[in-house]
């Protein structure tokens, strides 16, 4: 019988990864009662932590042996850079897996150079696994065709080795500085006329501004936040509303980066609902009372009427639901609760629903069908190549606008922000202003 230890390193990795993870299931169904607040919230994210960086180990040890390993054996181990391009390799790694313990001990008012690095490293990691995969899939399907793969000779075997890495490395390389040049450049203004049934005419034209997964934490601060805020006033909104991820850390250690949310006065308020980054941080009773502070009102599985400035009879119902990760966390008081969020939302007025992420948006419209504009977010667009293919596999509206039934309409907003890594490929960072139409 093999033991543990003449086991690959991939399956021991492997292995950790399935502990960690049963752990994870085992504090979520029996500890969450027992243990403090702030105990719960630390022994969550260090077994995210732990869980992500041993599977993250099993694609280390690829990555090694693709771009260190496989050149020790030829004549590039005796040249005068190999010795260098292998510490390169070994930091670059080293960072990326240190990017999720940053969230832990490294969360300021501005970000730290260390947590920007890391966050770096860990997008350049996705690519550069996602590459020598690919390369490695397309050498192995050319051998099964051609029948070539036991008469290639040496010379032109280590050629081809040699091969695949450098140029996964080239792209990686390339499509990193996009994907950073791309994420620095502010959020693009993104308007969309959406009509909406039952919208008194008085409210026609109502602007409303839409923000969603700003992240702020280990790689978004107080000076891309103020920027936001800037751009959003600059568009007079009659309401602005943020549906979730706003943080990635607790109240207390951010309260001076989110300062600049004081500044937005839109007429008919300003509201805000939980996403699963705020379950993550353990903290939502004190950013609900730190937004307050700043006149943001949670609609905490509630609603309120949004009276037309022109006549105090005409209005329509804003709604917002708790974020489903609550439900998975057993976060004590938390959970999606439409019911209680319509409650006294009927389909004699119009009604608009914050829902942080698409799968809350599908529930909600299976249960109540005549809900005429969902606001989500969640996706980030898929935020950088390639996690874009499993964020729309994953999501039942992927990003922009989409038409449901005959008088509903929902929007996904592919983030103001970023989630991490301050990168995106294939995707854009957006403020969206939706223009009311009443039809």
């Amino acid at each position: 019988m093999i033991s543990f230890k003449q086991l690959p390193l991939e399956v021991k990795a492997a292995v950790a990864a399935g502990v960690v993870f049963f752990s994870m299931m085992l504090s979520r169904s029996y500890l969450v009662e027992q243990l403090e607040l702030r105990t719960r919230r630390w022994l969550l994210r260090l077994q995210m932590a732990l869980f992500f960086n041993a599977l993250m180990l099993i694609g280390s040890l690829h990555v090694w042996r693709s771009t260190v390993t496989a050149f020790s054996r030829s004549s590039a181990a005796g040249s005068v850079c190999f010795m260098p391009w292998k510490i390169a390799v070994f930091l670059f790694l080293a960072l990326a897996h240190s990017s999720f313990f940053t969230m832990l001990f490294l969360v300021a008012e501005e970000p730290y150079f260390f947590s920007l690095a890391a966050y770096t490293c860990l997008g350049a990691y996705i690519i550069l696994i996602f590459f020598l995969f690919a390369l490695g899939s397309v050498e192995q399907a050319y051998k099964l065709l051609s029948g070539r793969g036991s008469k290639a000779g040496s010379g032109i075997k280590n050629s081809r080795t040699a091969m695949k890495p450098v140029l996964a490395v080239m792209l990686t390389v390339v499509l990193t500085v996009v994907g950073l040049v791309n994420a620095s450049q502010p959020p693009m203004v993104n308007s969309v006329e959406v009509p909406v049934h039952k919208l008194p005419s008085t409210m026609n034209n109502l602007k409303v501004v839409l923000l969603s997964d700003i992240h702020l934490g280990p790689t978004v601060g107080k000076t891309k936040l103020a920027m936001i805020v800037r751009m959003v006033k600059a568009l007079k909104p009659d309401i602005t509303v943020i549906v979730g991820d706003l943080t990635d850390s607790e109240a207390e250690i951010l309260r001076p980066a989110v300062e600049p949310l004081g500044e937005l006065n839109s007429p008919l308020g300003t509201y805000f609902v939980t996403g699963n980054h705020e379950y993550y941080t353990s903290d939502v009773s004190n950013w609900f009372e730190l937004l307050k502070s700043f006149n943001i009102q949670p609609l905490h599985n509630e609603n309120v009427k949004i009276v037309s400035p022109k006549s105090g009879d005409d209005w329509f119902c804003l709604a917002g639901v708790d974020d489903i990760e609550a439900d998975v966390l057993r976060y004590s008081g938390h959970g999606m609760d439409l019911k209680k969020a319509l409650r006294g939302c009927s389909s004699e007025h119009a009604i608009v629903l914050l829902a942080h992420q698409p799968v809350a948006a599908k529930w909600a419209l299976r249960e109540r069908p005549d809900i005429n504009l969902i606001l989500s977010g969640h996706t980030h667009g898929g935020q950088m190549f390639p996690l874009n293919a499993g964020a729309y596999l994953l999501n039942p509206f992927f990003v922009g606008l989409y038409k449901v039934g005959q008088n509903t309409f929902v929007y996904v907003s592919p983030g103001t922000m970023y989630a991490g890594i301050p990168m995106r490929l294939g995707s854009r960072a957006e403020i969206t202003e939706i223009i009311l139409r009443s039809s």
